[in-house]
């Protein structure tokens, strides 16, 4: 039988997960190893030379699950490492709660521990909604539903070495279709706040570019379930020959 890891950045519990779980038993027995508590926003942290714990639970509808005292990456590679049977077929990370688009993904738990999983050989997909107001299982159906269309495709045609394939849903069940797209370029409003000797970073949530067509921003915005293809090499290759003309010389 097909084996699905889920995972996700919000916390074990959170109702994102749970209709990702759902939706994934369709396809394949599911395991759960996901972080304890939320882990928004710490990026591809990985906790090293220091105790991670690792708990049963269970998830609302009584399915079991591990509950980790660490990051979205450390909950793949502790499973990776032996904490877990190791390979599953598929890796599936989310569903966020929020959107992870553009320059997001490199602080994206969600989207790093579907990174994590290929740096094991293991083929993974990030899934998030843009509503960061969902709070129940329910309105995460529609975007449960995609991702069990992109994971048979993966199932069945597999992905190339350090790729990840990063699926984001617009809110609301109308949506009008699939893109395909690249990354897009989000505009950040952060502002610093202090209490003392406290700082703490605050604002507004971003906006972005949404003009650029075929962008995941311009896709969402559009009312589109967008599918970005992300590769780990992060090497600028198209600035190599001018960097070449630097003529730097030790």
């Amino acid at each position: 039988m097909t084996n699905i890891f889920v995972t996700n950045d919000d916390g074990v519990q959170a109702p994102g997960l749970l209709a990702l779980v759902q939706a994934m038993k369709e396809i394949g027995s599911v395991q759960v190893i996901a972080p304890a508590t939320n882990q928004s926003a710490v990026g591809h942290k990985k906790t090293l030379f220091q105790d991670i714990l690792m708990t049963e639970t269970t998830l609302d509808d009584g399915t079991p699950a591990r509950a980790v005292g660490g990051s979205p990456a450390d909950c793949i590679a502790i499973c990776a490492l032996g904490a877990a049977p190791w390979p599953p077929d598929l890796v599936v990370s989310g569903i966020n709660r929020g959107p992870n688009m553009a320059q997001d993904i490199t602080y994206s738990g969600t989207v790093t521990a579907a990174f994590e999983s290929v740096i094991h050989a293991v083929p993974a997909i990030a899934v998030s909604l843009d509503d960061h107001e969902a709070r129940h299982v329910e309105d995460y159906r529609a975007a449960a539903a995609i991702a069990v269309k992109v994971a048979r495709q993966v199932l069945a045609r597999g992905l190339p070495p350090l790729t990840i394939l990063n699926l984001n849903v617009p809110a609301g069940r109308a949506v009008k279709g699939l893109r395909l797209t690249r990354q897009g370029i989000r505009i950040y409003r952060d502002e610093l706040g202090r209490n003392g000797d406290a700082f703490q970073i605050v604002g507004e949530l971003p906006t972005g570019v949404y003009d650029d067509a075929g962008t995941d921003l311009w896709a969402v915005h559009n009312g589109y379930a967008s599918l970005t293809p992300i590769h780990l090499d992060l090497t600028a290759h198209r600035f190599i020959a001018d960097l070449a003309a630097w003529d730097i010389v030790l």
